[in-house]
């Protein structure tokens, strides 16, 4: 008996098929085979009078593939429908059903999490039928983001020449540009802090003003912070010493998105370049002996584990470590759920990342390492530190001083590589004692604005407001930069992160977009589509239906829009155009502002706007207290000039140029000693 199997990728089909047998064919189909027409009214491929009945075509790219499939198809005794297990994947399979003639009843759908041999076998053995709610769930969304892409779109074009808008990435541009307005808006308080350097027996410890007069400490200006200095002259007396032993938990198994932040915070990567290493390690790698999966599914908003790898984790845990090592699963597992996705882990303990490292290029082997360490912590016991609280008094002023010392590494011993724990010894106190500081300090500080977001942080906004999904997450990013809107840059010279910052593209974009559809394009209407598009998946909520009342609320305010925003026309540059003696005007694209010819497209005639010549550092004649290198004058991206090291990076002291501004919200001292 002849069977095809089709998946979605190629780099998967030789690794199945192996498992499979010569009785067995494997192909791909290259992803999403057909898409909604760009036929019918407004180019939708929808029609929003018949029940929002979609009209598919084959895509372009496709067309020889689909060939070759229904030749395949029609040699074989019985087609498997392998695709991703996720509504895409199960979207694509419906796609193929229908391309292919299939019965959408017949149990040809196979799923499995991880590309494993056992796995794969197993999932063969069990197949099921195409998922329908997941189908119409897909669909739903599919045709949400037609409409809204499409006319948005359509309408920003044509007023203020925005490239594009969706149902997701203009909320996602919303946030960036809410926080730019936040940080522009931020008014900078004044506080102080007292702080103290104390040594007893050759150990020195910090400790900070907590209280005064049993109420928290709030000084708000120099004169609160120079009296409660002149207030604690002399010696202090230890009034409480409280001891306790600390737990740390071990975090969750990775999931699409908490893998997305951890692996831009702690490798660098940006989302798109974690999932596409994530993909490699899911579809198979060439081993020594074998091609095999190496992580489950990375698309995923389940911590669920089976059972299969508890087991073998917590032998490898108190075989290394020992039992005490050993944690308890924090997630209930449900048995009725065999095809339910897992989080993100190592399809096989016994490939430890130093056993895989030859065969992985350098980003793999540390993507994976940090999978495989997390998944094994979250099986392992909790870090313990012993703590020590420490108030030191004196007239009614409070001062506390804080250590602590891990006591049991617990998870650490596996995932202390990406979670620092830093010990902070005190000597030996005993209450009642008198000691003297070393040094007092007032401290002046100023608050700070909220952060701009970098990837990681926007990608938890996402998931905390319940916008878009994990799988979506990294395509979002890169569309509001590709579309202009936001550009990802370091705040500073010296800052390791870069955050988003809204253009002026994307922040009129956004402006408009609250100004005319501030009903549709907000936090709270996005995320309850989202929870809409479950519930269509469960089959709790008719898909018909909710496509219907979005419908009856979204094109009013299109028509509204059109009707009344007002048609922005291109900045004039002052020249003509030494083509054909026409006006020349701004224009944004792709990678900023340029010059074009006001008749385009008849006129093709562009070009940049030159940039004025970048300040070259000046010599000050003055040597760097740190490395002895020349400090150089140089102009910061603010337009404020200020004293860097000539050896910068390796060197990264800077020093402030009297009568120039400095630097917003940075902390200043005023030290007394004693």
């Amino acid at each position: 008996m002849k069977n095809l199997v089709i998946v979605e990728s190629p780099s998967k089909s030789k690794t199945i098929e192996k498992y499979l047998g010569k009785d067995f064919e494997v192909v791909s189909s290259k992803g999403h085979i057909r898409d909604l027409a760009i036929k019918g009214k407004d180019g939708l491929g929808v029609d929003v009078d018949d029940e929002f009945q979609a009209t598919y075509s084959i895509n372009t790219d496709k067309k020889d593939v689909v060939k070759d499939l229904k030749a395949r198809a029609k040699k074989v005794d019985q087609v498997y429908l392998a695709t991703d297990p996720d509504r895409e994947g199960e979207a694509i399979s419906w796609h193929l059903a229908q391309v292919l003639k299939l019965e959408i009843e017949d149990t040809n759908r196979v799923v499995f999490n991880e590309i494993t041999k056992d796995a794969v076998l197993d999932a063969f053995n069990h197949p099921r039928s195409i998922d329908m709610g997941l189908v119409r769930s897909q669909e739903t969304r599919r045709i949400l983001d037609r409409i809204i892409g499409f006319k948005l779109s359509k309408l920003l074009k044509n007023k203020i020449k925005s490239k594009s808008a969706g149902r997701v990435q203009s909320v996602a541009l919303k946030l960036i540009v809410d926080r730019e307005k936040e940080i522009k808006a931020f008014i900078p308080v004044e506080y102080w802090t007292l702080d103290a350097l104390f040594n007893k027996d050759g150990k020195e410890f910090e400790a900070s003003l907590a209280k005064i007069d049993g109420k928290k400490a709030e000084l708000k200006n120099a004169e609160d912070a120079q009296k409660a200095f002149d207030a604690c002259s002399g010696a202090f007396e230890i009034t409480n010493i409280k001891k306790q032993v600390r737990k740390k938990d071990p975090k969750l198994p990775f999931i699409t998105s908490t893998l997305q932040q951890e692996a831009s915070t702690k490798l660098g990567f940006s989302a798109k370049r974690t999932m596409t290493i994530a993909q490699k390690l899911y579809e198979g790698v060439e081993l020594k002996n074998s091609t095999e999966g190496l992580i489950t599914y990375m698309r995923t908003d389940s911590t669920r584990l089976s059972n299969v790898f508890i087991q073998s984790a917590h032998e490898k845990i108190e075989t290394e470590f020992g039992k005490d090592y050993l944690g308890k699963y924090k997630v209930k597992n449900d048995d009725n759920s065999q095809d339910a996705h897992e989080g993100i882990r190592p399809t096989n303990l016994a490939n430890t990342p130093e056993e895989v490292k030859d065969y992985l290029s350098p980003e793999q082997y540390k993507l994976y390492k940090m999978i495989y360490a997390r998944a094994l912590a979250s099986l392992m016991a909790s870090a313990k530190s012993n703590t020590v609280a420490i108030t030191l008094s004196q007239n009614g002023y409070d001062f506390t001083a804080n250590g602590t010392q891990l006591a049991f590494d617990g998870y650490l011993a596996v995932y202390g590589d990406y979670e620092s724990s830093k010990d902070v010894v005190l000597p030996e106190l005993e209450e009642k004692e008198s000691i003297t500081p070393k040094k007092l300090e007032q401290n002046q500080h100023f608050t700070e604005p909220p952060l701009r977001y970098s990837e990681a942080r926007l990608i938890k906004e996402m998931e905390e407001q319940g916008i878009g999904r994990p799988s979506t997450y990294s395509m979002i990013i890169d569309t509001i930069q590709a579309r202009g809107y936001v550009q990802l840059e370091k705040s500073t010279e010296t800052s390791k992160t870069k955050v988003f910052f809204p253009t002026e593209q994307g922040m009129l974009t956004t402006d408009k977009l609250d100004q005319y559809f501030n009903d549709i394009i907000n936090v709270k209407y996005t995320a309850q589509m989202e929870t809409e598009l479950d519930e269509i998946a469960d089959g709790e909520m008719d898909n018909v239906a909710a496509l219907r009342e979005f419908y009856n609320r979204f094109e009013p305010l299109v028509t509204h829009a059109y009707d009344n925003m007002e048609k922005m026309e291109p900045e004039k540059v002052g020249e003509t155009c030494p083509e054909c003696g026409n006006e020349l005007v701004y224009r944004v694209g792709r990678f900023g502002k340029f010059i074009s010819c006001s008749t385009f497209p008849e006129c093709k005639y562009t070009r940049k706007i030159e940039q004025p010549e970048k300040e070259k550092p000046e010599p000050s004649g003055k040597m760097c207290p740190e490395c002895g290198h020349e400090l150089l004058k140089r102009k910061s991206r603010y337009g404020n000039y200020f004293l860097g090291c000539s050896n910068f990076p390796k060197c990264k002291h800077i020093e402030n140029i009297e009568g120039e501004e400095k630097p917003k919200f940075k902390k200043r001292k005023a030290t007394k000693k004693k």
